[in-house]
């Protein structure tokens, strides 16, 4: 398996303006039918790439089986890359108040929130742990350490019983040998990936009996609010079609599922997540699902002189 080559990729979104095209996109795309066939495949999602945080639900599937008890939006919350709302910062407290921790425990990279509005309420304090997107992952990490008996100062290490669990159950997801572990933004471990596994993966958790796959991604899916924050991509396209669970990460990579195991996966090569809507847009198209208010105008002078759209 071989790792990303911008020349592999496959033209996914285009922007034109006055009939000509501005600016495009290239990028890794697959589409799985509900019976997991290929639907569309586009560039070469074979390739490997770092799914960043698109496979958090993934990782929780880890922590549950191995005794983490989080519910409803506290379950969400460790699959999330939450806004760090004051609801979201109060959320992931709850979960590390459950299991006797504080704000302190938490080991990822500090930050500002990402939601716009929260960053600017935030205004020139510093950084924290608990701010940063990443908190519910790493509060539930702390969470299934306390469970397990396991060292809470280390839980970040890839040689830590915790990640070992994470990484086991990430192949059998994917059906993929993990040849390659880097470090993610927060400071957990990154394990790459092709689009393709992740889009297995994801796929599998949709159709699964078993009850940890369907415990993460109800809870994930009646919490749209959780897994980004009010307005973003995730949340609001979570919330216009009933039953999708979206989970988007850094460097533009994307995974969705549908309630009867269709799938839809993309790596976009420059690493832009602005073509999000218009390739959303053209992916459920492919399974009959219209999606409005997400084709971007490109306006000049207050007017419409194009568009920005799914080049499939």
């Amino acid at each position: 398996m071989n790792a990303l080559n911008v020349n592999s990729g496959q033209l996914l979104a285009t922007m034109t303006r006055s009939g000509m095209v501005e600016s495009q996109h290239y990028g890794h795309l697959v589409l799985l039918n509900a019976d997991g066939s290929v639907l569309l495949e586009l560039g070469q999602p074979r390739a490997l790439m770092f799914p960043r945080s698109s496979i958090k639900s993934m990782q929780a599937v880890a922590m549950v089986r191995n005794g983490l008890n989080f519910q409803g939006r506290n379950l969400a919350l460790a699959c999330a890359s939450h806004g760090g709302t004051d609801e979201h910062q109060e959320v992931a407290l709850e979960n590390l108040a459950s299991v006797g921790l504080g704000a302190d425990a938490l080991m990822n990279t500090p930050d500002r929130p990402i939601s716009d509005i929260a960053r600017k309420a935030w205004g020139d304090k510093p950084p924290t742990s608990l701010a940063a997107n990443c908190s519910g992952k790493h509060s539930a990490m702390l969470a299934t350490c306390v469970a397990n008996g396991w060292d809470l100062k280390t839980y970040k290490s890839a040689d830590h019983p915790l990640q070992i669990a994470i990484k086991k159950e990430i192949e059998i997801l994917t059906e993929e040998k993990i040849e390659l572990t880097s470090t993610d933004g927060c400071g957990a471990p990154l394990f790459a990936m092709s689009t393709l596994g992740m889009a297995r993966a994801a796929r599998t958790m949709r159709i699964s009996g078993d009850p940890v796959h369907k415990k993460i991604v109800e809870a994930c899916i009646a919490n749209p609010r959780m897994i980004l924050y009010e307005g973003s991509f995730d949340t609001r396209v979570m919330k216009k079609v009933p039953g999708l669970f979206i989970k988007g990460g850094a460097e533009a990579v994307m995974v969705a599922s549908l309630p009867d195991g269709g799938t839809i996966a993309w790596k976009v090569l420059d690493g832009s997540q602005r073509a999000d809507g218009p390739i959303m847009v053209g992916a459920l198209a492919r399974f009959g699902i219209e999606l409005s208010g997400e084709v971007m105008e490109v306006l000049g002078g207050g007017e419409v002189l194009g568009e920005f759209r799914a080049a499939f």
